[in-house]
């Protein structure tokens, strides 16, 4: 038996998924402890002062920029987190997503939920170029508005070719829809009770319209147990959408030839890595192939990867340099939630 192919199988599975092997794992190590530190602030933060997690790791991680400076220990293992650790919190999404939530909420509600991601996507691909923004922050911010907020933007950053303005359009993106979603969770609720809508209604409402999970869950329960529970249920809906959106981004970018190159030449896959585990995970979950224990413990892995790859991407962006992205990128992301807003608000009202 040929021990050297014994010995380059695990070698091989180890560069297939971007896992670091031993020698590799302790020059990364610090970057990732400091990534991991962070995230724990964060979530410190988020849960004895009520400020959203994914904000403070952003903020912290601006904060200490310069552990991503040229010849810092520390770099290796930030960039590992920023785009390795980034890709298994997103996969470890689909453990969530089933196809019997869609059986819960309805036709035509959830035709209302899928074309106001759609929407709020072709709206942004047009009103950036009156803002004089390029495609790629449209897409950004579009999908990120129209999903699921920072982790979204953090998914779709991971598709779209790289520009020396990438990592600072990432994070204003998550910082911007962060804030954003914070301010929705407060104002609302206050608006489904104006239109007299029913907790169906003011849940698909929430949930279809407030960017980030943990701020449509804190909206929804706010108003009633099954306002929440439909919120949340809805926004899994708008969730499960990353995987198609960031395949068919994909598969734009390739046909258009702006996909990045790698080192051999070689085009990226057509269906990035942390995608395919997305939908198979989803899909494991549909068949309930996937006890409720490990999808619990793949949501707390989720969280947690994501917090460290949005502290990772704080530290490699410089405050200055995000602060430059201007007004109009501002003013684009804003009006891409306000239309989100009207728009599910006028498709409750018409369904009811």
């Amino acid at each position: 038996m040929n021990t050297r192919n014994l010995t380059a199988a695990p070698r091989r599975l180890i560069a297939r998924f971007g896992l670091p092997d031993s020698d590799c794992f302790k020059r990364l190590f610090p970057g990732l402890a400091v990534s991991v530190l962070i995230a724990v602030t964060a979530q410190f933060l988020s849960e004895h002062y009520g400020a959203p997690a994914m904000l403070m790791a952003l903020l912290l991680g601006l904060a200490l920029n310069f552990l991503a400076e040229e010849g810092t220990r520390t770099l290796p293992g930030v960039e590992y987190s920023a785009k390795t650790v980034l890709r298994l919190g997103v996969a470890l999404l689909g453990a969530r997503i089933s196809a019997d939530m869609l059986a819960e909420l309805g036709a035509a509600m959830i035709a209302l939920v899928v074309a106001g991601v759609v929407m709020t996507i072709l709206f942004a691909l047009v009103v950036a170029r009156f803002f004089g923004r390029g495609w790629r922050l449209a897409l950004l911010t579009g999908g990120a508005v129209a999903i699921c907020g920072a982790s979204a933007a953090m998914a779709i950053a991971a598709v779209l070719p790289k520009t020396d303005k990438s990592e600072r359009n990432l994070a204003f993106t998550v910082l911007s829809v962060t804030l954003l979603s914070t301010i929705a969770m407060i104002a609302y609720p206050p608006l489904s009770g104006f239109f007299g809508f029913s907790s169906l209604e003011s849940g698909v409402f929430l949930g279809g319209t407030i960017h980030d999970v943990a701020q449509v869950v804190g909206a929804g329960f706010s108003v009633s147990p099954e306002v929440g529970e439909t919120a949340t249920l809805v926004k899994l809906i708008r969730v499960s959408m990353l995987a198609p959106v960031v395949l068919i981004f994909s598969l734009s970018i390739r046909a258009s030839g702006l996909s990045d190159q790698v080192a051999d030449g070689k085009r990226p896959p057509l269906l990035p890595g942390f995608v395919l585990g997305f939908l198979l995970l989803a899909i494991l979950n549909s068949f309930g192939l996937i006890p409720a224990i490990v999808s619990d413990i793949a949501e707390t892995l989720s969280r947690w990867a994501l917090l460290a790859a949005i502290a990772a991407v704080g530290i490699k962006t410089s405050l200055v340099r995000m602060l430059e992205v201007g007004g109009t990128a501002i003013a684009l992301i804003v009006v891409e939630t306000v239309i989100l807003a009207a728009f599910i608000l006028t498709g409750v009202h018409l369904i009811k």
